[in-house]
């Protein structure tokens, strides 16, 4: 399968539930203000955010009172066309040019974290780039363990305490294993117990710290992974994390067993953060640089 027809496949459930809702509404009836009114309120329930069904449907709003818009066909031009508007330009995750490349990866347990981590490093080994992952999860002996599995399938190095021990130690000496060796990319995992939510996010604020006194402007990116099905909750997490340590990017995943796929344009227009990374399914070529054309056209086409 393609990576275009992974796209599609992986966005099926969201595709059913948006335009399944616009067929039933919109299907032999004149578009009126009544059946837009009917619209905003499945926009409201499809995970898309205030910010994006407001923009939407004052926008639909406009194009019907100017005669544009008279048919499913037309509402679906629109939408496609407003769609693309506001997840705006390609921001697909980037290996700079700093030597180490320094990749801070945050998110609650669960979210796929781990996962997602060994893809980055498998994606970038085939790329030709050398890679060391730092275990600075070390509340979880599970986590450094899984870590190991993914750094051998990866062909990338990994840096490893004791469970228990003090996560920007770790993340240090990766760094500094990085520099010493002429490494191209580090991969920092983290914790994400946030039930501990304080002591959480001071130890994370520790990591960024130690990381940016050994490498000038590290990390290089904060990325911020996320799961989609958990919808308007995956927003909130990335406000918290956002407000405690500044994400520049996030990853997606678990896009292919959701109906809440318009997260994406919510987590942009809310919170204005590029959205690196997709993943709608477990191989590794369902793992996918976010590219927002692509992406409305698969719910579209």
């Amino acid at each position: 399968m393609g990576l275009v027809d992974s796209l599609k496949s992986g966005l099926r459930k969201t595709k059913e539930a948006l335009f399944m809702d616009v067929e039933t509404l919109f299907s032999g009836k004149a578009v009126t203000e009544e059946t837009i009114e009917a619209f905003e309120e499945i926009l409201f329930t499809s995970d898309i955010g205030v910010k994006s069904t407001t923009e939407i449907i004052e926008g639909l709003k406009e194009e019907h009172k100017a005669g544009k818009i008279k048919n499913t066909d037309d509402i679906k031009v629109f939408l496609k066309t407003t769609m693309t508007a506001i997840l705006g330009m390609p921001q697909p995750f980037v290996l700079y040019r700093e030597r180490p490349f320094v990749v801070f990866c945050l998110g609650v347990n669960g979210v796929g974290k781990t996962t997602t981590i060994g893809k980055l490093a498998m994606k970038a080994v085939s790329e030709g780039h050398s890679v060391i992952l730092a275990a600075a999860d070390t509340f979880r002996a599970a986590a450094i363990e899984q870590l190991d599995v993914w750094a051998t399938r990866a062909g990338a190095s990994i840096v490893k305490h004791q469970h228990g021990s003090d996560p920007a130690a770790v993340a240090y000496d990766a760094v500094e294993a990085a520099k010493a060796r002429g490494i191209d990319l580090v991969i920092v995992d983290t914790a994400g117990r946030l039930h501990t939510k304080t002591h959480l996010m001071e130890e994370l604020k520790k990591i960024k710290r130690v990381i940016g006194k050994s490498v000038h402007g590290a990390p290089h990116e904060t990325l911020l992974v996320l799961d989609a099905t958990t919808g308007q909750n995956a927003l909130n997490q990335a406000k918290l994390f956002n407000e405690a340590v500044g994400v520049t990017g996030i990853a997606l995943t678990k896009m292919d067993g959701t109906s809440k796929g318009g997260i994406v344009l919510a987590i942009k227009k809310e919170l204005n953060i590029p959205i690196r990374l997709i993943g709608v399914g477990e191989k590794i070529g369902d793992f996918q640089d976010f590219i927002p054309e692509k992406f409305v056209a698969a719910l579209f086409d």
